[in-house]
């Protein structure tokens, strides 16, 4: 049996933070607010894997109102989202993402990003897709206001 879930989200820019991507440091002139680190590419792909297994998404399990886990790296959230497959017996197929964001450039560290991602999921980078793309200069990512991220994962049985 298979299952796939979807995933998407957005976090505003916010000055004097580090802008965190796939677990990987981008360079920019701006990060992005969150309780977290703010990995809205991490935070799509642990609730596409969390919608496959039908669970609540990433919040139910990281609160916001949480203080013990404030600036939690979002690639710990993906290393609980693959424990809970497990426990659920099942397997990560494969996960495929898209960042929307006018800037910065990213793809040249989707390498790193996919690296790091199936490390956290315990998978095989090539089980990983990143890519990325603009908003054609609409809305609140075209107007460079924050950087939205959406995913599908395919799970099966282990």
């Amino acid at each position: 049996m298979f299952r796939t879930g979807i995933g998407y989200d957005v976090h505003p820019f916010l000055e004097d933070r580090p802008l965190v991507l796939g677990g990987v440091t981008i360079p920019h002139t701006r990060g992005l607010k969150g309780h977290s680190d703010a990995d809205v590419l991490c935070h799509a792909i642990a609730d596409a894997i969390l919608g496959a297994l039908g669970l609540p998404d990433i919040g139910f399990y990281f609160p916001p109102s949480d203080p013990t886990i404030e600036g939690i790296c979002s690639l710990k959230i993906l290393e609980k989202t693959a424990s809970l497959v497990a426990e659920h017996k099942y397997q990560i197929n494969n996960v495929d993402a898209s960042l929307i964001a006018e800037a910065p450039r990213v793809m040249k560290f989707a390498p790193a990003m996919k690296e790091k991602i199936a490390q956290a999921l315990g998978i095989q980078s090539n089980q990983v897709g990143i890519k990325a793309t603009t908003n054609e200069r609409l809305g609140f990512v075209g107007r460079e206001e924050g950087i939205a991220a959406m995913a599908v994962a395919c799970l099966g049985e282990a």
